[in-house]
């Protein structure tokens, strides 16, 4: 057993690796450092899902206006949320290199009409530029814009659907091709879409506000020294080599290289042969995957672990899940605190780097599915494996194992360091190593690792709510 909190038990520290051990070791970092060197640059060529994001909470807005009471609309959805749609609009269709959708420029010429004179809707340039362009399937909408006439809800739909379109676009299609009164979608859905914008707007800043309380109450007792001080820090008795092994080679190199190659062309077959829908099919690809990934590290580090040394009281990872209560409140305190400098730290890069791109593709697979059951998958992996995962690598061996040679301090800041590395993200790369601290410090300053996986878990929780409110 090794006690980590500075100073070695009494059997001591673990024995020097053998040679080749620690030949193999230096070979896995070398190769896991050349991955990681390059997901991080071709993460700059990643689309980041911020500017989708920007887009749903600015349409989420010009949908829920009318249902807002007049005197929280400036805070709420803007004094102006279409024409605010309008502009950001058209700042991301400009500044995309690619050609943009045909989707998009229908929305931005029905929100540009819907600021227009009713008697000139007819003389849409862009609309007739857009009948030229598209598909005869899509055309007849663009026609029947054009022309102006009201048609009742069912022929509305059958306009609507070659276009799957979201429900901004069928909320103005239903104003400029009026027929049936009082059945729009944003007047249908008021309150659902008052709720979800209370919810994207007033939940996140009243968590902010929260978060600054407890960070300005942790501060005063610490400079009052009235922090209660860290228990010891136990851990795996794994030397640094054995560490090294288990994340360069396990993790990396078997885990993100390997199995993929191995397991994800049978896997594809499979689910190919099942003829399950598309988006689900992504789900439990996800799924599968993230579990296999798992699964040569975690059998990596019980290989490791010894038989005959006694463990010590809560085991090797100290989970210390119970009193459950205690660490549930542990996790959601060190949540909220950590909130507002993550906020912070993200609100920095973005006014130095417009556009850092990089973001996790899980992150736009759940704001564009509409599949029950994809999301179920998706949430799975984000909500369950990928904490417990997660936590057992970077603070429940990586952070104990440190603490013997660099101090808590010193090693709460490494493990934040590599958890926001290994995310593979240069925009992210602030807000994740702050959310690592976060993380790490709850783990060093509770001696329970089952907090750090709660608090990861409520962390992708905030997250994974985020975007299905604001999915279409």
């Amino acid at each position: 057993m090794v006690r980590l909190n500075g100073t070695p038990s009494r059997s001591g520290p673990p024995a020097a690796p053998p040679g080749w051990k620690a030949l193999l070791a230096l070979l896995s970092l070398a190769l896991c450092a050349l991955l990681w060197v390059g997901g991080l640059i071709d993460s700059l060529e990643r689309p980041s899902v911020v500017d989708s994001l920007s887009l749903r909470q600015l349409e989420l807005g010009a949908l829920a206006s009318e249902a807002v009471p007049q005197g929280l609309r400036p805070i709420l959805s803007g004094e102006a949320p279409r024409q605010d749609l309008v502009e950001e609009l058209r700042r991301q269709l400009e500044a995309s290199e690619e050609p943009p959708l045909a989707l998009r420029r229908l929305e931005l010429a029905l929100l540009e009409r819907s600021e227009t004179d009713p008697a000139a809707l007819m003389e849409s340039i862009e609309l007739q530029q857009l009948a030229t362009q598209v598909d005869a399937v899509r055309r007849p909408l663009i026609e029947a814009l054009l022309n102006g006439r009201p048609v009742d809800a069912q022929r509305r739909r059958q306009l609507l659907a070659p276009w799957s379109a979201p429900l901004i676009v069928q909320q103005l299609v239903c104003e400029q091709l009026p027929g049936d009164p009082g059945v729009c979608p944003a007047e249908e859905r008021s309150l659902r879409l008052l709720l979800m914008l209370l919810a994207v707007t007033i939940l996140p800043a009243l968590l902010l506000l929260a978060g600054v309380a407890l960070l300005l109450r942790q501060g005063w007792l610490a400079w009052r020294q009235r922090l209660p001080a860290a228990p010891p820090l136990l851990g795996p008795p794994l030397s640094p080599v054995d560490v090294t092994l288990l994340i360069a080679g396990g993790f990396v190199v078997l885990g993100e290289v390997v199995v993929p190659i191995v397991v994800q062309p049978p896997l594809q077959l499979a689910l190919q042969r099942l003829e399950a829908p598309s988006a689900l099919s992504q789900g439990l690809e996800v799924l599968v995957l993230y579990a296999a990934l798992m699964a040569a590290p975690l059998l990596l580090l019980a290989l490791m672990l010894p038989r005959r040394t006694p463990r010590p009281a809560g085991g090797w990872l100290q989970w210390k899940w119970r009193p459950a209560q205690s660490a549930f409140s542990a996790a959601l305190v060190s949540l909220l605190m950590v909130l507002p400098v993550v906020t912070a730290s993200s609100w920095v890069i973005d006014r130095f780097w417009s556009d850092p791109g990089g973001s996790n593709p899980l992150l736009e697979l759940v704001l564009t599915s509409a599949d029950p059951l994809a999301l179920a998958c998706f949430a799975f992996t984000a909500l369950v494996v990928a904490p417990l995962f997660e936590e057992v690598l970077f603070r429940g061996v990586l952070l104990p194992v440190a603490g013997l040679r660099l101090g808590g301090a010193g090693a709460v800041i490494l493990s934040a360091a590599v958890f926001a590395i290994a995310h593979l993200s240069l925009g992210e790369l602030a807000p994740l190593f702050v959310l690592g601290l976060g993380l790490g410090w709850l783990r060093w300053r509770s001696g329970r690792l089952g907090s750090a996986v709660l608090m990861h878990a409520l962390w992708n929780g905030l997250t994974f709510m985020n975007l299905l409110f604001l999915a279409d």
